[in-house]
């Protein structure tokens, strides 16, 4: 075997999340011109050659790639239908693979699972990758056990839990704002910081998600992944380097200290589902109406929890973690707000507001609020803000992915232990909910939420 080569093998390639974000990634990362790769695509569809082709094409394009190196690995890309759950179609698409491969699990976690377990059948070529998306398991147990299961296969530096919102670009925005300058790092603690709000609230309703969401809802599907890993970003110790086990290590001691605030998480924690109303000007059906949706889940498309985090620098902080679908006001940010200057001297007078650091993550910004002499009248205080934009990755968040994929880098993926204390965080809440102990409440499709979370 050519161990010069990477091969990519994608199961379930004719999915969305293939169509969508997974190929035009791969485009955009082959678009660099420095990648050697095959790709192999398998699915359960009756798709020919040409079908898989024009697909692959179709998503390059969209990834940017366009070129003859793009071209010439998708025509020579095959498509094999298989039954990623039988040993035998895995052992058939592994011989397809030239090189040392990375197989993508582009499907529904049970799937991936049970894929997996056909795996331990399978003599895996030195190196293979393994590259899974989340929900890693569905609480701390069955991630335990699905750790125990990947570690059989491959050694863990070789399993890729991908989250793309830990893409490069990022990640690096974040720790270069923290740790490259001295006058915030110091105040970046409970001393100096009133609370810390991370929310991601989007208009957008399920995009026929329907069958993966109303089984999960929003606190697993972004709280309990996505936004406990920006939070560990955002608080974790300075890191030696940017080396995967330097960064993988900081993220998992912060999240060991992390749990629900005050340890109270009916008081800590609200849910609640949009009705009918309108997003962007056009009528939206309410959640309990839209199709493959059971009412008698009572799937929560918008969460919210507060979390401390008990570290010396940390302790005694709230942070509101919170995300939301049809959500009017689409916020993805996160905000620190400091507490109020100790003093403001007598003769000053207007309006003073909390000094805030706001990190955008859509589109990708920093925003400094403080407080100035206004114009014209030098007793009076205005807020104001100073704004600068981040530079844009040269790639997008799966072609990054990607990218650390091919290249065995970890960096960006989630670790197995990491994984397990994401669930033990978010556990109380689940079991709270689960008893009928926080009401389900609702709020019009397009609005910001219930009326009464306002204050």
């Amino acid at each position: 075997m050519d161990a010069s080569v990477s091969t990519l093998l994608v199961l379930g390639a004719t999915g969305d999340l293939s169509h969508r974000l997974l190929l035009p990634g791969l485009g955009g990362l082959l678009a660099k011109g420095d990648v050697v790769l095959a790709l192999v695509g398998s699915g359960v569809d009756d798709w020919t050659q040409e079908q898989w082709h024009e697909r692959v094409l179709d998503s390059f394009a969209a990834g940017g790639a366009t070129g003859k190196g793009p071209t010439a690995v998708a025509e020579a890309s095959p498509y094999v239908k298989a039954d990623v759950t039988s040993a035998a179609d895995l052992r058939k698409l592994l011989k397809a693979c030239p090189g040392i491969p990375a197989i993508f699990f582009a499907l529904p976690p049970a799937v991936t699972e049970k894929a997996c377990t056909a795996l331990l059948d399978v003599k895996l070529p030195p190196g293979t990758r393994l590259v899974l998306e989340k929900p890693f398991g569905t609480d701390q147990a069955s991630a335990h056990a699905l750790n125990e299961l990947l570690v059989k296969l491959v050694p863990e530096e070789q399993i890729h839990r991908v989250d793309h919102f830990l893409a490069k670009s990022t990640v690096l925005n974040l720790l270069g704002l923290r740790f490259a300058n001295r006058l915030l790092e110091p105040v970046l603690c409970a001393e100096h910081v009133d609370r810390v709000e991370i929310v991601f609230d989007e208009s957008l309703g399920l995009e026929g998600r329907a069958g993966y969401y109303d089984g999960a809802g929003a606190l697993r599907d972004m709280i309990q992944s996505h936004l406990l890993q920006i939070l560990a970003v955002l608080t974790m110790e300075p890191p030696t380097s940017l080396a995967a086990p330097d960064l993988r290590d900081r993220k998992e001691l912060v999240l060991r200290a992390t749990h629900v605030f005050a340890d109270d998480p009916v008081g800590s924690s609200r849910r609640a589902r949009w009705t009918a109303g309108v997003v962007d000007g056009k009528p939206m059906a309410g959640y309990a109406e839209s199709p493959g949706v059971d009412p008698k889940r009572d799937t929560e498309t918008l969460a919210e929890v507060t979390f401390t985090v008990d570290t010396w620098r940390w302790a005694g902080v709230p942070f509101v973690i919170r995300s939301g679908k049809a959500i009017g006001n689409g916020r993805k940010e996160a905000i620190v707000t400091f507490k109020p200057a100790q003093r403001i001297p007598d003769g000053f007078h207007g309006e003073v507001g909390p000094n805030q650091l706001v990190i955008g993550f859509g589109p990708d910004l920093a925003r400094l609020r403080i407080n100035i002499n206004g114009p014209g009248d030098p007793h009076e205080l205005d807020p104001t803000e100073l704004v600068s934009e981040f530079g844009p990755g040269g790639l997008s968040a799966y072609g990054e992915v990607l990218e650390g994929v091919l290249d065995g880098d970890p960096s960006l993926s989630v670790r197995g232990d990491t994984a397990e204390q994401c669930w033990r965080i978010v556990q109380p809440v689940l079991d709270a909910w689960a008893a009928g102990e926080v009401p389900l409440e609702e709020y019009p499709a397009g609005t910001d939420g219930p009326a009464a979370w306002d204050s």
